[in-house]
């Protein structure tokens, strides 16, 4: 691994979380797809030698419950959702150099062979457990077939995640007062050998690792309570058929075990990278140099499996002498309409369907892309959608194209002959580097925001020059400033291409521009346009409020329909896999009731509320969900604990202005003071911000 600026000489990888083979992508899904498929692109336009590749998850209990209520064995209904998301990637112009899955035969041996490595090393070891099981059936429960309580936080837990609570990663026999998914039933624990990895063995490692990985900082500051704390060892087999046996000896006891899921998985982005090097030869692209000799393979997850990638995956990477990870850029969750994706409830915009309405894949690319820091959580509404495509896409980018294009067809019938001028030429350099910066900065929305700003300039100068006022008068100039407004475009093509690769390939062929878009790096945006090109046609179309109004009354609909369906039917059990975003699924029936019990106006001023400004934030060392704030204010600078550790990025809230009880007990929690109050709503912590500007230490009335 380098640290170098991007481009560097040696290769490099940009892999996405595996989609798990389970069932329908939704928008919620394509926010990490889409912001790999960015930074890949991004990359090779700054001349980068980059691969981009994934595959399907096939393995785990999801996959082997919901193929049982079908009637089909595990691998035919993974393949079937893995064919799927085949071809639905595409059509989102996510344009994957190679696509597997874990279950194929490049993964499975790759995956043997990662094992076997690791054991001779001697981190793999023997070790007496108990795991839950159910009498009834008379099978042991791994992982979704067991649930019960987190024996960190008392959060619902299922077998190996406590994911509506404190996220923590849970090993077999973990789970408090467990309960067999197939049955209902209470399950017992009951001894079992199972094969453990040392992974308490890389804890130095890992602290070194932690310091040195580049990305999002969620993906840095979220490990390290496990990292420096009481690292623990992790069970890799399970008791289960579905999976990739554990390669042991003939009799050796471990025929009936498979690996656990997430020691297949992440080995498959190096099994993918190696079918990419068997399909285009070592020559183009080698994949062991990126793997093994200090290549920049760059993770782009969502931000509830960085344990997995900064722990488990950089520890066997180790183990068996592999190149270890760059960056991992981690991902917020998408909501819709202010509140989590429900697929039990239907309240998602489903990927076919988006593609049914008719938008452009591109539209929502730019949408994911830009709206927000990509380790941000971002809001999905239709209404949202149109404000950013009819405001940025229509208003900025496609007006400033089309009347310049326009102009400079009718009047010359392409690019004017005259040379650029010294702002234009410095302004698209600007943007250049912007850009750069913005990869190296492991920001999409930046890189993206890059030539949305240039558009901007090319509105403002051709407003502020009026070449239309020129022709006659001062011809000369006219054709100055439609020289600059063709280059400009030009530049929009290049720089734009990683977000909207459809439409930046359609500027490139109005342009009259030979060979593909896809292919040019970033000086190709200083380069001299075609001397001709014909009548340039619009580039985005205007979202009408009445498409609006029709989207957000299907959707209505569809969410009403399928909440009565679930209510007539009784409590659901979910097996699905489904993203951390849908735990904090609320409608207004499962908001707390409003209290009857009225306080008088004089009790309610006895509360001192006051506007502060984060000063630092950071994790109480021991505590899942404890953070440590230091809040500014105005009198004097408070240390406040807050539950908000596991729920907010906590760089990112320094600066931001809260409101702050100031005038609650001091108290204790983890052994740390806390002197005030955070106030924010919900169950995922919402934090209540000011709306202006007012200064720390003003009063709340």
């Amino acid at each position: 691994m380098s640290h170098e600026q991007f481009p560097t000489d040696r290769p490099a990888v940009v892999t996405c979380g595996l989609p798990y083979a389970n069932g329908d992508l939704h928008v919620g899904h394509l926010r990490t797809y889409v912001g790999g498929d960015v930074y890949s692109r991004a990359l090779r336009k700054l001349g980068q030698q980059t691969a981009f590749v994934s595959g399907s998850d096939m393995h785990g209990t999801p996959v082997a419950v919901n193929a049982e209520k079908e009637g089909v064995t595990p691998e035919e209904f993974a393949l079937g959702w893995h064919e799927t998301y085949e071809e639905t990637f595409p059509k989102f112009n996510v344009e994957f150099d190679n696509y597997g899955h874990t279950h194929d035969e490049t993964n499975t041996e790759l995956t043997k062979e990662f094992v076997r490595t690791l054991d001779e090393n001697g981190h793999v070891y023997e070790k007496t457990i108990m795991v839950a099981y159910d009498p009834e059936e008379d099978q042991y429960l791994p992982d979704r077939y067991v649930e019960g309580e987190c024996p960190y936080c008392g959060a619902k837990a299922r077998g190996d995640e406590c994911d509506e609570g404190c996220q923590r990663h849970l090993e077999p026999g973990e789970i408090v007062d467990p309960v067999s998914t197939i049955t209902g039933n209470p399950a017992e624990y009951r001894e079992r050998t199972h094969k453990f990895f040392r992974v308490s063995e890389f804890q130095e490692y890992l602290q070194e690792f932690i310091d040195r990985l580049e990305g999002t900082s969620n993906a840095q500051n979220q490990p390290r309570e496990w990292i420096e704390g009481e690292l623990q060892d992790w069970c890799i087999t399970r008791d289960m058929d579905w999976g990739i046996d554990y390669p042991g000896e003939e009799d050796d006891g471990t025929e009936e075990l498979v690996l656990y899921v997430w020691v297949d998985a992440p080995i498959e982005y190096v099994s993918s990278t190696k079918q990419y090097t068997e399909r285009v030869g070592s020559d183009e692209y080698d994949w062991e140099e990126v793997w093994q000799n200090e290549g920049d393979i760059v993770h782009v997850i969502g931000r509830d499996i960085i344990q997995h990638h900064t722990v488990f995956w950089p520890a066997m990477l180790r183990g068996v002498d592999y190149e270890e990870p760059r960056a991992v850029m981690a991902s917020g969750f998408v909501t819709l309409g202010g509140k989590g994706f429900s697929t039990s409830r239907n309240r998602a915009v489903w990927a076919d369907e988006y593609l049914a309405e008719g938008f452009d894949p591109d539209l929502l690319r730019y949408y994911l892309a830009t709206n927000g820091g990509f380790q941000q959580d971002v809001d999905f509404s239709w209404s949202k959608f149109q404000e950013r495509v009819n405001g940025e896409l229509v208003g900025t980018v496609g007006n400033f194209l089309y009347r310049s294009l326009l102009f400079a067809y009718r009047n010359y019938e392409g690019t004017p002959e005259a040379d650029v001028s010294e702002e234009v030429q410095n302004r698209i350099e600007g943007a250049i580097r912007e850009f750069g910066e913005a990869v190296n900065d492991y920001s999409v929305r930046r890189a993206g925001l890059a030539t949305v700003e240039l558009a901007r300039f090319g509105n403002e100068y051709i407003q502020r020059n009026e070449p239309w006022k020129l022709t006659d008068e001062e011809p000369e100039k006219a054709a100055q400033v439609i020289r600059d407004c063709v280059q400009i475009a030009k530049a929009v093509a290049v720089l734009f291409e990683p977000v909207a690769p459809g439409k930046s390939e359609r500027l490139w062929e109005a342009l009259g521009e030979a060979g593909s878009v896809h292919d040019v790096e970033v000086h190709a945006a200083l380069d001299a346009p075609p001397a001709s090109f014909d009548e340039p046609t619009e580039l985005f179309e205007k979202i009408e409020d009445e498409r609006v109004e029709e989207l957000n009354e299907k959707l209505d609909e569809r969410v009403a329909a399928a909440t009565e369906s679930e209510a007539d039917d009784g409590d659901e059990t979910e097996t699905e896999k489904e993203e951390s975003e849908t735990d904090a699924d609320s409608d207004v029936s499962d908001l707390e009731p409003i209290s009857e019990d009225r306080i008088s106006f004089d009790e309610f001023q006895a509360l001192d509320l006051r506007v502060g400004e984060i000063v630092s934030a950071e994790g109480v060392d021991g505590a899942d969900k404890l953070a440590k704030l230091e809040v500014d204010i105005g009198h004097e600078v408070r240390q406040i604990v807050a539950g908000i550790k596991q729920l907010h990025d906590l760089d990112s809230l320094v600066g931001e202005r809260v409101v702050v009880v100031a005038n609650l007990e001091k108290a204790e929690l983890f052994g740390v003071e806390s002197n005030g109050m955070l106030l924010a709503a919900g169950e995922q912590a919402d934090i209540l911000t000011t709306h202006g500007d007012s200064v720390p230490g003003t009063k709340v009335r």
